[in-house]
């Protein structure tokens, strides 16, 4: 592409229109996408994003929505990935598809194979492999298990592998979701460099601040509906408020919710918690943690990656992470059984996973199953499931969380990041903990949707339970927690109040060497 064809309209959707069973997922869209810009995609979960970009690519085919597409001037009716692909429009999904088995070069080339004769040229499947991950700037050996990366490295291994099939228009699906801010930042590099290459990329994300430093325009959706499309770099800079009212229909001025907590009585509390590594024993991974959560009391812990802020949490609920755990826990002044998920359940402990997808759900069941899941005794007559019973349980919160869905009856897997982690929460509402940890509990979630979650964590801390969330975003921290404990290297450096605790403070306590913080 010349320097003079950049600009040039590359693709338009018109007037999309897509329907599942029960739910108009998109209503009469429309796109405009120029050559070599990038142009990012934003709404709350189910404004429609996915959808219109899986319509795009042909996961939903041509005849199943409604509209026209046009890429490069003409029609396109595709009907399957490869269809999309073979125009050079590419697609990376916010779940990575990649087999962790198969080595750097044999996933960049998967269904691609650099063969002669029916026979795998191994000598050129690794070159070119090696040129492409140079482009991306991954130092990694070709043969490199995948399974062996960090989510990081393994979303530019995507990019490669998109970079291999001529690629023109790449789209990215929430790509820094499960990111650090330095694979964040590092992944934004990337993506200029490619605008510099004139590659156009569509991009969706709810870290707003990263659409504001890389995206040329943003197409806000809302509803399923297209609201407006916004020059990021006009005579008037597009603030991230301005997107938000956007989204949201109305201005967002307070991104947490107003609450007064009413602080009570010692519910939870960790004594000298000290979780060893499960492949090698000789590494501690948590040292000695001590902490306490009062009843009615929202604490947070803050912690760089690789801390273990995930592995304390899992180690608690059911020693479900770990090995040569040891330390006490208390619940209401009692020492309690944590040993097995059963058995931190009826000591009054819920954990809510930072992944859902994998841990928090079963993704092909349906919401009034995964809402009850864990404590079937209370919907269950003699060791039967009363379904009349459990139905009624799950459409209950189902209208308390406000989880938008027909019915009780869906597919969770179907719900968007937002209403899964609803059902999430209503799961753990249900067995009546007396301590909840929320782990990352509004990751890959759009602001408004956020604040929901928001508003139910208040309440289950008005309702006199111990709250622990652990989040990757500091100002979440300080925006909702009463208290946060600040992790380095496993070992609990310090213990902020709300009313002490900034940025700054946390992040000095978050990098403090492990020898030190102990003394």
């Amino acid at each position: 592409m010349t320097q003079a064809d950049a600009g040039h309209t590359l693709l338009e959707m018109r007037d999309i229109t897509k329907t599942f069973p029960g739910v108009k997922a998109l209503s009469g869209v429309t796109l405009t996408v120029r050559r070599g810009e990038v142009h990012a995609i934003c709404g709350e979960n189910g404004a429609g994003k996915s959808t219109l970009m899986k319509v795009l690519s042909g996961v939903h085919p041509h005849g199943t929505y409604e509209g026209e597409i046009r890429f490069e001037g003409k029609e396109c009716r595709y009907r399957s990935i490869r269809d999309s692909e073979a125009d050079g429009i590419v697609i990376i999904h916010q779940e990575l598809a990649l087999s962790p088995y198969l080595s750097i070069a044999e996933n960049i080339f998967l269904g691609n194979e650099r063969a002669q004769r029916g026979i795998i040229d191994w000598n050129l499947t690794n070159a070119e492999a090696a040129r492409l991950l140079a482009r991306v700037g991954l130092a990694e050996r070709p043969d490199t298990k995948v399974q062996t990366l960090g989510v990081g490295k393994q979303q530019l291994v995507e990019i490669a592998k998109a970079l291999s099939k001529d690629v023109r228009l790449l789209i990215l699906d929430e790509p820094t979701a499960a990111l650090n801010d330095e694979d964040s930042g590092h992944l934004l590099d990337l993506i200029r460099s490619l605008r510099a290459q004139h590659i156009t990329c569509i991009i969706i994300s709810h870290k707003l601040n990263e659409i504001a430093a890389i995206a040329d325009s943003t197409t806000i959706l809302r509803d399923g509906q297209t609201v407006e499309t916004l020059a990021m770099h006009g005579a008037e800079p597009v603030s991230e408020e301005r997107i938000i009212r956007g989204m949201v229909g109305r201005s967002l001025d307070q991104r947490f919710p107003d609450h007064t907590p009413s602080i009570g009585e010692e519910v939870f509390r960790l004594q000298d918690w000290t979780v060893h590594h499960p492949v090698d024993g000789s590494r501690v991974v948590v040292d000695h943690a001590n902490l306490v959560v009062r009843a009615g009391e929202i604490v947070g812990i803050a912690g760089l990656m690789g801390a273990g802020r995930t592995e304390l949490a899992m180690s608690v609920f059911g020693r479900s992470w770990g090995t040569r755990i040891s330390g006490t826990a208390y619940v209401r002044g009692k020492p309690v059984d944590v040993s097995t998920v059963g058995r931190a359940i009826s000591a009054g402990l819920a954990y809510a996973s930072e992944d859902r997808k994998r841990f928090g759900l079963n993704l092909i069941d349906d919401i009034k199953h995964n809402t009850t899941a864990a404590a079937l005794g209370k919907v269950s007559r003699s060791g039967v499931l009363d379904q009349a019973r459990e139905y009624k349980v799950a459409e209950t919160f189902r209208r308390r969380l406000g989880t938008k869905t027909p019915t009780v009856d869906a597919v969770v897997g179907k719900l968007s990041g937002g209403n899964q982690q609803k059902v999430v929460l209503s799961r753990w509402m249900f067995t009546d903990p007396e301590v909840l940890i929320l782990d990352e509990p509004t990751r890959g979630i759009d602001v408004g949707a956020k604040y929901e979650i928001y508003t139910h964590i208040n309440a289950l801390a008005d309702a006199g339970k111990g709250v622990i969330v652990i989040s990757s975003e500091l100002p979440e921290l300080l925006g909702l927690c009463d208290r946060i404990y600040a992790l380095s290297q496993g070992v609990l450096t310090g213990e902020v109040p709300r009313a002490e605790a900034s940025q700054e403070v946390l992040m000095r306590y978050m990098t403090k060497e492990k020898e030190v913080a102990r003394r």
